[in-house]
């Protein structure tokens, strides 16, 4: 009997296994580019749904070799995670109950008010910044978002901000300077982002342009610049994915004074450019828009202004005379085809206010009570690209990964 009975409770056991409840999440790639790692979504409300799970409940995500792959749940209510599928092909993804395995977050960033109310994110390839009102209230013009290179894959943000606002460093250096100039000096550059420190550093020059790649209505063939964002809201945090809401003070464009600009900027691991989503309030009528880069170099430079092709590049010189730094890659890609893409030059007396030489930039329309959605975003030549030709390649890439999404089934 207790043979018999024994025997009922493997079964069960065995009974209870099998219908562990999951789902498959299969991803079809149906271009001619291998897909590593590429964030997608599934709908948090269709998991819950399919699994009939409760508040308590974690879930797990496995890829094909069993192994846990790692996720976030968005503001929007989606669950991303990156996928690796080949050229044509497809991946399955299994969601089930189980306990995550903790990992490292990649992509992050926050409001820094010890610094004039900076907004710095990164992920594991770059890092970028923006600034606030207490920035703009003390009279500096920088209009567009500042670019830091990296060379590592953990964040480095945050250990940059504690390194140079750091009150005993910065005390010590303003003592220093009174008995020990050179002393103060070379204390400063120990400890200034500006610096290399092995992981990447601040060699991006803004002042008052668009900068890394902002956007900007374009009335008359004038650029209408945004000042520092009014307000902030994080969105989304990590571990995979950065999100932000930012809004504008009020812009006037022609007859209205009203104009409000809002932005909401993610950045995925992995990625080199972030996905910008741009709207604008109080206006009915049709206006160009703009979106592109400082150009540092007075003959313009290495640049492509591809319209056909669908983004823009530019190799830019850093804010290092010497060329020490390295080369930032700049670039953006659009979803949509833009009417053109050329470099704009300043008069010689604005290029002299400016500290800059003009853009180059796409134009596109912007239709009321629409978005207007672009990437941007940079790289380093020190730390995965060694040649424009490979950047340019990557762009390229870029638009044809976003004409042809991967495609998700969730069964």
């Amino acid at each position: 009997m207790k043979k018999i009975f024994s025997l009922f409770l493997l079964i069960g056991f065995i009974a209870a296994c099998t219908t562990e409840k999951s789902i498959q999440v299969t991803v079809n790639n149906e271009s001619n580019i291998d897909r590593n790692e590429e964030i997608v979504e599934v709908s948090m409300q269709e998991v819950v749904s399919k699994l009939q799970l409760a508040d308590t409940d974690d879930i797990i995500i496995i890829d094909q070799d069993n192994q846990q792959v790692p996720y976030q749940t968005t503001y929007e209510g989606k669950i991303i995670f990156p996928a690796s599928v080949k050229a044509n092909e497809q991946a399955v993804y299994t969601i089930k109950v189980g306990t995550p395995n903790t990992f490292d977050v990649i992509a992050c960033g926050r409001h820094y008010p010890e610094r004039l109310d900076d907004i710095a994110w990164e992920n594991d390839r770059i890092a970028f910044r923006t600034y606030g009102p207490a920035l703009q209230a003390t009279g500096e013009r920088a209009f567009g978002y500042d670019i830091w290179v990296k060379s590592v894959e953990e964040p480095v943000v945050e250990a940059r901000y504690e390194m140079e606002l750091n009150p005993e460093t910065l005390a010590k250096i303003d003592s220093l300077k009174k008995v020990d100039p050179k002393a103060a000096e070379e204390l400063r550059h120990a400890t200034s982002y500006h610096v290399d420190h092995g992981n990447g550093m601040d060699c991006y020059k803004v002042g008052p342009t668009l900068g890394g790649g902002a956007a900007a209505l374009y009335v008359n063939e004038e650029i209408i610049y945004p000042y520092c964002y009014n307000t902030y809201e994080i969105l989304d945090n990590g571990p995979l994915r950065f999100t932000m809401k930012l809004v504008y003070n009020p812009l006037t464009v022609g007859e209205r004074d009203d104009v409000v600009e809002t932005r909401i900027i993610s950045l995925d691991k992995g990625s080199q450019l972030n996905k910008a989503v741009i709207s604008y309030t109080n206006t009915n009528e049709t206006l160009p828009v703009v979106s592109g880069f400082v150009l540092h170099d007075e003959d313009g430079g290495t640049y492509t202004a591809n319209a056909e092709k669908g983004y823009l590049s530019y190799v830019d010189p850093t804010d290092d005379v010497t060329r020490s730094s390295g080369d930032i890659y700049v670039g953006a890609v659009f979803p949509v085809k833009v009417k053109e893409a050329k470099a704009v030059f300043f008069p010689k007396k604005e290029a002299d206010e400016r500290g800059a030489y003009g853009h180059i930039l796409a134009i596109s329309d912007y239709q009321p009570n629409s978005e207007y959605v672009y990437y941007f975003g940079g790289a380093w030549n020190r730390y995965g690209f060694s040649s424009v030709e490979e950047w340019n390649k990557y762009l390229e890439d870029y638009v044809q990964k976003i004409q042809n999404p991967l495609t998700i089934v969730v069964q």
